[in-house]
């Protein structure tokens, strides 16, 4: 109870019109409507180096956030740490400040036999399913994971004129990554594998440990997202995300 009264104080003493947010150190105006988002802090250094002008906003914790210009519209990268929980956190304070479409960045393994997977350059997220414990809290396991078609389109088109051979699909969203690569250290040894089976019998394309908090936040708060999984080169990948947000500000920029 402790932690929940010093947060409580804590926001009293914030603006109202402007409050710094507890997590991610961040106000609005301080990151645009197109946020990149990685797990690794010092992965956010890397993407922010594709962006114009980009300068470090906030490190706190987890949470790094820079941000810069695509096209002349500003946009950010924070990165999400490990796992649903404090990617939830990031992704509900990232828009109350403002930021209205996100892209995942990261690192995924695939979940169909590796020899087809390695055809692919990298993995385009449409879904994800629910095998974590921070959605629950937000709406009913029956709720789909979805990722928003108009990103997933982006990202393909990107990826297609970058001429990237970009798998897409579900992806499944884990609390444990040992949990997946060392299954036999389990007591629930048995109920692992056969989910994993069941995974890769449904065609299940890759896991991960973030997707479905994110789809799931931007559902319920009327924000969109999808991400880009690497399997071979993390820089084609960045670039390909970049040009997805370039088609998705022109797109918006067409409607006005």
């Amino acid at each position: 109870m402790g932690e929940i009264h010093d947060f409580k104080k804590y926001l009293q003493g914030q603006d109202a019109e402007s409050p710094l947010m507890y997590h991610i150190h961040c106000r609005k105006g301080d990151v645009g409507e197109y946020v990149f988002l990685p797990g690794d802090p010092f992965r956010t250094d890397l993407i922010a180096s594709y962006l114009d002008n980009p300068k470090l906003v906030a490190h706190n914790r987890e949470h790094k956030t820079w941000t810069g210009y695509l096209d002349g519209v500003k946009v950010s990268v924070t990165s999400t740490g490990m796992g649903c929980p404090s990617t939830a956190i990031a992704v509900e304070e990232l828009i109350r400040c403002g930021a209205k479409t996100f892209i995942r960045i990261g690192t995924a393994g695939p979940v169909k036999d590796p020899e087809d997977a390695s055809k692919y350059d990298c993995c385009i997220v449409t879904g994800a399913v629910r095998d974590e414990g921070t959605t629950i809290h937000y709406v009913p396991v029956e709720f789909p994971a979805i990722a928003d078609r108009y990103v997933v389109d982006a990202l393909a088109q990107a990826c297609e004129a970058r001429g990237l051979n970009a798998l897409e699909g579900i992806s499944q969203s884990k609390d444990s990554f040992y949990g997946e690569v060392e299954p036999e250290t389990s007591p629930v040894e048995k109920r692992l594998r056969e989910r994993w089976a069941a995974w890769v019998k449904a065609g299940v394309c890759c896991s991960e440990m973030e997707c479905a908090a994110i789809f799931v936040v931007c559902a319920c708060r009327g924000a969109r997202a999808s991400a880009i999984m690497n399997w071979k080169d993390m820089d084609q990948t960045i670039q390909a995300a970049c040009d997805a947000v370039r088609l998705l500000i022109k797109k918006e920029a067409n409607k006005q």
